[in-house]
């Protein structure tokens, strides 16, 4: 049998795919990988295909040929990066594999639609409208009001998304964010129905305070398992919303998280995610109500899987391929979650590396399980909102959430990205 992955470029995410490897090579199968300008992912696959998931059509055409060609069938299908999950989706309805349905794969990838989808549920978000002028944008903040966030419709992995706080603001910077939430869309075939359908309109969202939350769930047979939550625990006030650091076991009251399990099963009704993996992020108000910020049919970015593994003993890439392959994941945790937290750095302006600092001394440190530096010296580096990727992330555990706090502390002084 053969395992066939959809996959997009990420540096992050060579840990998933390893994973896969071995977990393929346990099972006496194949793995299969399709990948635009593949380079290091080809060390982990049995078959690498050049094809860019972003055309769909050319996606399955391709499959279709694969699926000739192997000598085995092709038992599963998967994806760990959310600009494949369309394609993913459309090659598991061509073979006859578990995954999302199609409309539901577009619905994760459009966040005008989800908030609608979210809102037949009455799952509980913030207030939002559509503009596709300045005009309209100060309508729709009128009613909305003020501080709001601008963001790319269509989850296409840019960094354009900005809070305003009032009039002269939104005026500022509408047309920077317009233009940079689209940028590239109108010729990228992934996303053809979007243009059709909104042509250049920015999501406009109600402001929410309060802390921030990830969710890692596993869907099996429609039923959600939520296996973490991580906190944020740096405040996410804006104006530009890079994710920095996340924590596990979550400190958040035992009923908050026991709702927020609730809104993680609602978010999947609403959208028809039935089998999987997924990606929810909630911000908690003030008297303890989470409100959900969107949802993914993947797992966390980042290390956000190895820091699961971690804490709970839960592995999400296993447990993502034994449901595509129709096996019974083990979601059993440890009786005792791991303190585990990381630090995703970025440039603190835009430049070009001279140095790294600080790696040497971390991986010395018994505390780090796992240090990655996606750049080296000499490369250009940029800040949000013309990033969204970090420039690398560094993985640790401690004894308590103090020590964690820590640790912590002490890596964020210490690895630096110099610039000329």
């Amino acid at each position: 049998m053969s395992i066939l992955i959809l996959h997009t470029s990420n540096a992050s995410r060579r840990t998933h795919l390893a994973r896969a490897a071995k977990y393929a090579k346990d099972h006496g199968e194949r793995l299969l990988l399709i990948v635009k300008n593949p380079t290091w992912e080809s060390e982990f696959a049995d078959v690498v295909l050049p094809v860019d998931t972003s055309d769909i059509e050319a996606t399955v055409s391709a499959v279709r040929e694969l699926a000739a060609s192997e000598p085995e069938p092709i038992r599963a299908v998967a994806a760990f990066v959310g600009h494949s999950v369309p394609a993913a989706a459309a090659v598991a309805a061509e073979l006859g594999l578990p995954f999302i349905g199609e409309h539901a794969a577009r619905t994760v990838r459009d966040k005008y639609a989800m908030r609608r989808a979210f809102g037949a549920e009455n799952v509980p978000q913030p207030a939002y409208g559509l503009a596709r002028t300045l005009e309209e944008a100060l309508t729709e903040s009128a009613r909305i009001g003020f501080p709001l966030v601008l963001k790319p419709l269509v989850d296409n992995d840019t960094g354009y998304l900005r809070r305003v706080d009032d009039i002269d603001e939104l005026t500022e910077h509408f047309a920077t964010i317009q233009r940079g939430a689209w940028a590239g869309i109108e010729n990228n075939p992934l996303y053809a129905w979007v243009v059709s359908a909104y042509s250049g309109a920015v999501l406009l969202e109600e402001y929410l305070p309060g802390a921030e939350i990830s969710v890692e769930s596993i869907v099996v047979d429609g039923r959600a398992r939520v296996i973490a939550i991580h906190d944020k625990p740096l405040p996410s006030t804006g104006p530009y919303f890079a994710d920095v650091h996340y924590t596990t076991p979550s400190r958040l009251p035992a009923q908050v998280q026991q709702r927020v399990t609730e809104l993680v099963e609602a978010a999947h009704r609403a959208i028809g995610v039935t089998t999987g993996a997924t990606h929810t992020e909630f911000r908690i108000q003030d008297d303890g109500t989470p409100k959900i910020l969107e949802t993914a049919a993947r797992i966390g970015g980042g290390p956000v899987y190895q820091s699961v593994l971690l804490s709970t003993g839960v592995d999400l890439v296993s447990a993502v391929l034994d449901v595509a392959s129709g096996r019974t994941p083990d979601l059993t945790p440890r009786p005792e979650p791991v303190p585990t937290g990381f630090y995703l750095f970025f440039a603190e302006r835009a430049g070009r590396i001279s140095a790294i600092t600080g790696v040497r001394e971390a991986e010395l440190d018994p505390s780090v399980h796992e240090l990655a530096v996606y750049r080296t010296v000499g490369d250009a580096v940029d800040v949000p909102p013309r990033v969204w990727q970090s420039h690398g992330h560094v993985l640790f555990t401690a004894d308590s959430d103090d020590a964690l706090a820590r640790t912590y502390d002490g890596l964020v002084k210490s690895i630096r990205l110099e610039l000329e």
